[in-house]
């Protein structure tokens, strides 16, 4: 079963806004054919405020807690359960995807879920198989704490008993070092504190219950249901149950002085230890009605930082091992994970909105958490998530390095993770009946103890990642490892284009599996992603003088040629749709050539003829993308849109410039960038950052309230906000500079500033702020030129009332755009 028939039978589709979706917008500077209404002056430009009145809670999020390149992670949930899942694979129908190393760790699985007291008692686990959402509406309370480097995970639990009970959790391994084999022991810290007590009415102490069990929180595989099929996560009490009891220390307390008590699994091996305060109980005993199944109980007087200290780590440890960690305590750990997780002097972004700040800085902590050091070879590899796809779809997460890290200056994490494709470039087999004729030298495809399905835009998607990252690093020692594999990859691309023994267009890439079903079509999927990683190559060859720019930038001229009649060809016959002004429009095909997939909803959009504008294979202006991306704007599938909507089965839409189906490819943010929509393009940047990513932690989803512990969507809005300021992409050869600034970043109190950001033409740091009265905006700007851009223009922010813009202390007359 594939991932996407997974989802089609009720696992893993998304629940949508709560409210329609938008209305299109005018372009300020284009118009549109369709959308003659301009944007109301009373509707507020968005900014994280606004975004977050948009939709709904997000359900059913958990976000990895672990360290950098380990291979086991703990994933904890909104309402602040943990699962130890050391052996993690697809949910058990799909196509077996266990990574081999793992397989000594299967069924090794432990659940850490905290029971809050209702109605005098503990609730126990249901008697049946029941979605998680309905034991508690699927929302809870959890932040980062603010003020320290190392990612700790923080949940609250406000209850009306009158306090604030707070879970703070994070990982550590001995020494708090760089790990090396990455299946050392990794523990979990997490203290249970007295955050806030009420001043009326608290009661004098407080009892709650961990509940220790296998893992019984399951992604769910079964009939769809159309308002409830998206919600992913389902208790399986028949889960529940342990192979073997636990064992607790015996505890004699008297006195009520602090406990240090052990809990054992049946090796006599250590699978908690629990710290109580002074006054504080604890006791274990099973479930009601369940073997196997443990309730920890434990109490603290009520007071303000009285806390329960737990150690958690991924495997049972010997005692010895264990009391080593539980003896550094969880300071001393903490002080050893400061020194580990302090940022490099790369790039940084600093905003008047907190929470952007932060969203950059624990997403790119994240990025190496869903991440391994692979034991069998040493490499390191971004992963497309934690509990759930804990493998290597090549494509979308290659936008991890070229749309998001190397944007930041994370660039010795970029090139640490691509290595691995260097081991795997020509020994396997292009997944296309076409390309068992052509010679498989050159080409880029996923380790195969990572793999999950194969792509063939993945070679695309690794080209484009290392060419980029050579553009964007000017990493030479990086580029000579890396040049005669460009140059490989590219002859790929050339040797498949001049192919002609196929019945699709010919000078494309012939047909392939694009996607998780495996259906071999000629998909503009597949064009998009090769033909921009052929693209960069082109760009950083003619950096380089390449001996060969000229013969691939011919080849990319052809191929973009080719496609564009392709898809007006296509264009012509392609069914039509009525837009409000009556006129008609063609819905664009997401193949040229193939059988019909099973998602043809999905692909119409996520992996269709949008991502061409993307790609650079067509303008955002050309009336055929035009009009296309209003077809979900205010096109027929929103006169269809159920905001508890389907992703897998239902017509997609764009819900506040954001897709409905994989928000991570809403590919209209680069449309409505390159007409400088304004308005749309903030939309969007600011919906996917608070729509498509918890606004708690910031993990991001695959589909709204499902599928979370990704990065999934952290490459466009990194990519937005990036180019909305500093921008060196939309005229060849130029930097712009707040050309899409949105006016949240321009205050007259706090000071913005990108710090030495990667760009074409080499580092730079931009700072700006507005002056007291309003009317003048100082900007500054530094840089450190490799290649001298051949203009650099400012365009003036709409701030009502600004008369004058200074530029380095130059002071300059306020215009849409100044050339510098």
């Amino acid at each position: 079963m594939t991932r996407r028939t997974l989802l089609a039978l009720g696992g893993g589709a998304a629940a949508g806004s709560l409210a329609a979706p938008t209305t299109a917008w005018a372009e300020p500077e284009t118009g549109s054919p369709m959308s003659s209404a301009s944007t109301p002056e009373s509707k507020a430009e968005p900014n994280v405020e606004v975004a977050k009145t948009w939709w709904s809670p997000q359900r059913q999020v958990w976000t990895p807690v672990g360290w950098k390149g380990h291979v086991f992670r703990f994933d904890v949930f909104y309402n602040g359960a943990t699962i130890c899942q050391p052996a993690i694979a697809l949910p058990p129908s799909s196509a077996p995807t266990l990574k081999p190393y793992l397989t000594p760790y299967k069924g090794k699985d432990f659940q850490v879920t905290p029971v809050m007291p209702d109605g005098g008692g503990f609730p126990n686990l249901p008697e049946d198989n029941i979605y998680l959402y309905k034991t508690d509406y699927g929302v809870g309370i959890q932040s980062w704490q603010a003020d320290v480097d190392t990612p700790v995970l923080r949940t609250d639990w406000r209850r009306q008993e009158g306090l604030v009970l707070r879970q703070s959790q994070f990982a550590h391994i001995k020494g708090g070092q760089a790990v090396d084999t990455a299946l050392e022991p990794i523990y979990n810290w997490t203290r249970y504190e007295i955050a806030h007590v009420d001043e009326l009415k608290a009661p004098a102490n407080f009892e709650f219950v961990l509940r220790l069990s296998g893992l019984y929180y399951q992604h769910f595989v079964g009939p769809p249901q159309q308002q409830e099929a998206f919600l992913t996560i389902q208790l399986t009490p028949s889960a529940a149950p342990l192979a073997n009891p636990l064992v607790m220390d015996r505890v004699w307390n008297p006195e009520g002085k602090p406990l240090t008590v052990k809990i054992r699994d049946e090796n006599d091996d250590v699978r908690l230890i629990v710290g109580t305060p002074a006054k504080g109980t604890i006791s274990m005993r099973p479930a009601d009605g369940y073997e196997n199944v443990f309730d920890l109980h434990l109490s603290l007087p009520v007071t303000v930082g009285n806390h329960i200290d737990v150690l958690l780590p991924m495997l049972p440890q010997p005692a010895a091992e264990a009391e080593r960690e539980w003896a550094q305590g969880r300071e001393g750990a903490l002080a050893e994970c400061q020194t580990f997780w302090r940022p490099p002097q790369a790039a940084k972004i600093s905003t008047p909105e907190d929470h952007v700040n932060e969203y950059f800085r624990r997403s790119v902590q994240l990025a190496e958490v869903i991440a391994e050091k692979s034991p069998d070879s040493g490499k390191y590899t971004f992963l497309t998530g934690s509990f759930g796809y804990d493998l290597l779809w090549s494509t979308p997460t290659s936008m991890v390095s070229h749309m998001f890290l190397d944007l930041l200056g994370q660039h010795e994490i970029v090139a640490r993770h691509l290595d691995l494709y260097r081991d795997v470039q020509g020994k396997r087999q292009p997944p296309g009946k076409a390309y068992a004729q052509l010679s498989k030298d050159g080409f880029f495809a996923t380790p195969l103890s990572l793999q999950s399905f194969d792509w063939l835009g993945d070679h695309g998607a690794i080209l484009e990642a290392v060419a980029r990252h050579a553009l964007l690093s000017r990493d030479q020692a990086f580029i000579d490892l890396w040049l005669e594999l460009i140059i490989k990859a590219c002859d790929f691309i050339k040797r498949v284009c001049e192919y002609t023994d196929h019945t699709g267009v010919k000078g494309l890439m012939p047909a392939a599996a694009s996607n998780d079903t495996g259906v071999e079509q000629q998909s503009v999927w597949i064009q998009v992603w090769n033909y921009k990683g052929l693209a960069s190559s082109v760009e950083l060859l003619k950096r380089l003088n390449h001996p060969r720019a000229a013969e691939f930038a011919t080849l990319a001229n052809g191929f973009k040629a080719t496609y564009a009649k392709a898809l007006r060809d296509a264009a012509a016959t392609a069914p039509k749709w009525t837009a409000p002004d009556g006129s008609r429009h063609p819905v664009l095909p997401s193949k040229f050539e193939g059988p019909e997939s099973p998602w043809p909803f999905l692909e119409a959009f996520d992996s269709g003829a949008l991502s061409t504008v993307w790609s650079g294979l067509m303008d955002a202006s050309d009336p055929l993308m035009r009009s296309f991306v209003d077809f979900f704007r205010v096109g027929p599938n929103t006169k269809l849109f159920d905001p508890n909507h389907h992703t897998a089965l239902d017509r997609v839409v764009l819900d506040h410039e954001q897709s409905s189906g994989e928000p991570c490819y809403s590919w209209n943010l680069f449309h409505t960038w390159q007409l400088k929509d304004r308005h749309r393009f903030l939309e969007g940047m600011y919906g996917l950052m608070i729509g498509a990513c918890s606004p708690d932690t910031y993990i991001a989803s695959e589909h709204r309230n499902a599928m979370y512990g990704s990065l999934f969507v952290q490459p466009l809005v990194t990519w937005a906000a990036r180019h909305a300021v500093i921008d060196d992409a939309i005229t060849p050869g130029e930097l712009h500079l707040l050309r899409l600034c949105p006016l949240a970043w321009i205050s007259a109190t706090e000071e913005t500033s990108f710090e030495r950001m990667p760009t074409q033409f080499g580092p730079m740091s931009l700072r700006f702020k507005l002056q007291a009265d309003g009317r003048e905006l100082a900007v500054t700007f530094s840089q450190t030129w490799k290649q001298k851009p051949a203009r650099i223009v400012l365009h003036c922010p709409p701030i009502p009332g600004l008369l004058f813009v200074i530029v380095n202390g130059r002071r300059r007359k306020a215009a849409d755009t100044i050339v510098l």
